[in-house]
């Protein structure tokens, strides 16, 4: 990871490593059961396999910023936004994102890109009319620490590949079904290779979803040890929280799908089961909160 004044997480780079070997492993796997299947139609696979992630991986963070419609911004636009990322760069020594707002009531945060140099971090209209300065700064320095540890793009990575699953399920199917007269194990492929998709997509979001929570916990803990206010973004996590119960349900169903990427989920609660989740609940994240501030006041003291 390149050096910033963050602190390191050891636990989160494990995680990472481990999340990324198995969900390589599975894709690995998956290709090799594709080109058993569809021998004639290896090269349709393996170009596809290819370029999809090739594509992704460059494009990633593009993808993720119009999906979400993220429109950068300049300081003269968004002065107050840039101001913040301009303070909590210069304190963790690293290179400012670019800086983007996206046009919706939910209030909530995102940063993509598969490293520091093409980095966004984008703030919702929602979000900067609710939070007070030092709030958002607390959430800005949470989207940050995801950026400087890079799990941002492990799991931008990690969740495409799910989405990858599908697509080259579709085209072996679709170039397999076009051979059929000369190729035996085509009935049979119609039958299990639906059902390895689904089982490949189902582990991949369990590993995603894993790694997520922790992923949310370990960026609250960098942002309030670097700002030094613990409280600030607690108070923003449970505005944010309480405010989102205020949003129009259709609203909140149509950023759903991008729960993993938020500063705090979209739709949540106790219908929804916890290894399900995309974050940690409320409770836990203000908990660690909570005892960051202890510690910071016992180190104020000593």
């Amino acid at each position: 990871m390149p050096h910033t004044r963050y602190a390191p997480d050891r636990g989160l780079t494990a995680r990472m490593v481990t999340t990324m070997f198995f969900i390589g492993l599975l894709y690995v796997v998956f290709i090799g059961v594709l080109l058993a299947l569809f021998k004639g139609a290896w090269p349709l696979i393996v170009i596809l396999a290819g370029g999809l992630f090739v594509a992704q991986f460059w494009f990633s963070d593009r993808i993720a910023a119009f999906s979400m419609g993220a429109r950068e911004v300049t300081p003269q636009q968004a002065p107050e936004l840039h101001g913040a990322v301009d303070r909590l760069c210069a304190l963790a020594d690293m290179p400012k994102p670019r800086v983007a707002i996206a046009d919706t009531d939910v209030p909530n945060a995102f940063a993509t890109g598969r490293n520091q140099r093409n980095a966004l971090v984008c703030a919702t209209t929602g979000l900067l009319r609710r939070l007070e300065p030092e709030e958002l700064e607390g959430v800005l320095a949470h989207e940050l620490s995801h950026v400087a540890h890079r799990d941002v793009a492990v799991m931008t990575i990690a969740s495409f590949l799910g989405v990858l699953a599908g697509i080259m399920t579709r085209a072996a199917l679709w170039g397999g079904l076009s051979r059929g007269s000369r190729n035996n194990n085509v009935g049979i492929a119609v039958l299990l290779i639906p059902l390895i998709s689904a089982v490949v997509y189902a582990i991949s979001f369990l590993l995603t979803r894993l790694l997520s929570r922790y992923r949310e916990l370990s960026a609250d803990r960098a942002g309030a040890l670097l700002t030094g206010r613990p409280s600030a973004l607690a108070a923003a996590l449970t505005k944010v929280t309480g405010q989102m119960a205020r949003i129009p349900t259709r609203d909140l169903r149509k950023v759903e799908p991008y729960n993993a990427f938020f500063f705090a989920p979209a739709l949540s609660g106790e219908s929804v089961s916890r290894l399900f989740s995309s974050h940690p609940t409320l409770e836990r994240r203000l908990d660690q909160l909570a005892r960051i501030s202890a510690q910071l006041g016992q180190a104020g003291r000593g």
